[in-house]
């Protein structure tokens, strides 16, 4: 069985903690995070996403449009990066051999660039969004990101099926199974990645934002529904998708891990089952 590290690479500090986070006060400034995971196997590591990089801490007027990054707040800090994770772990960057994207967002993919041998495993629409977006996607792909030829191995919309999901792409390996589940709307290729470790956990990326999106019933701060109707591309297609996790959630939720990509408590959550493991 793999070995999993729930990681934050990326904190966000928005104002009004009640109003974006429903968690703290009113006055108080927020929390989320850029939840990632490390993944220990036999053939190296597999990082899922990258959050923030070492670009970002050196070049802060570069991370996402000017209004966006003053509504987020970022906290860079080296100590919060992947490629600083994966050292104080006793690993290299050179130990990474493949990062499998949910999308290619800055606080996504902003840690790339540290990570230059790696495979990145996207699906082949979210590449193509960054290669030739559209006016209004444009913004989402900062070219920093890329400029050091990343090894994109693009999936296509197509293979099998998980737990009643379609067109699904499996990156096998002989102790880890790392299936990318398609979950379009957030962006043109938003994904799921779903982690046969001691049962299936399913880091959901964008999909939603917040845990009581997937409560019975589902709610979420109005500060953040807000904010994912600012940044979603295609509300249609992301509101469906997370009516199938939040009903995957309901009849299944006994056998698989869900969370998103910004919940703070989401995080602790898995980083405290993990260490109980």
């Amino acid at each position: 069985m793999a070995k999993v590290h729930h990681l934050n690479c990326g904190t966000m500090c928005p104002r009004s903690a009640r109003f974006v986070t429903g968690r703290g006060g009113w006055t108080d400034d927020g929390r989320m995070v850029c939840h990632c995971l490390l993944i220990e196997t036999s053939e190296g590591l597999i990082l899922v996403d990258t959050g923030v990089g070492t670009v970002d801490v050196e070049n802060p007027s570069g991370v996402s449009p000017p209004g966006l990054r003053a509504l987020i707040r970022p906290r860079l800090e080296r100590e919060e990066t992947a490629i600083a994770q994966v050292e104080a772990l006793g690993f290299s960057a050179e130990d990474v051999r493949r990062i499998v994207m949910t999308h290619l967002d800055f606080d996504h993919a902003g840690g790339l660039p540290d990570f230059p041998n790696a495979e990145v495993h996207v699906f082949a629409t979210e590449h193509d969004a960054m290669t030739n977006p559209s006016f209004r996607e444009r913004p989402r792909y900062p070219s920093h990101y890329f400029a050091h030829g990343p090894r994109f191995v693009r999936h296509e919309l197509e293979g099998d099926s998980w737990l009643g999901f379609e067109s699904v792409r499996v990156i096998g390996g002989p102790d880890a199974e790392v299936a990318l589940v398609p979950l379009e709307g957030h962006s043109r290729g938003h994904c799921g990645v779903a982690v046969d470790s001691d049962g299936w956990l399913l880091h959901c990326g964008d999909t939603y934002f917040h845990a009581d999106e997937m409560g019975d019933p589902p709610s979420c701060p109005p500060g953040l529904a807000a904010f994912q109707g600012i940044t979603g591309l295609d509300h249609g297609k992301r509101r469906r998708n997370k009516a199938r996790l939040h009903q995957l959630a309901r009849q299944r939720g006994d056998e698989i891990r869900m969370f998103c990509s910004h919940d703070a408590a989401e995080l602790e959550r898995m980083q405290s089952a993990a260490a109980a493991t």
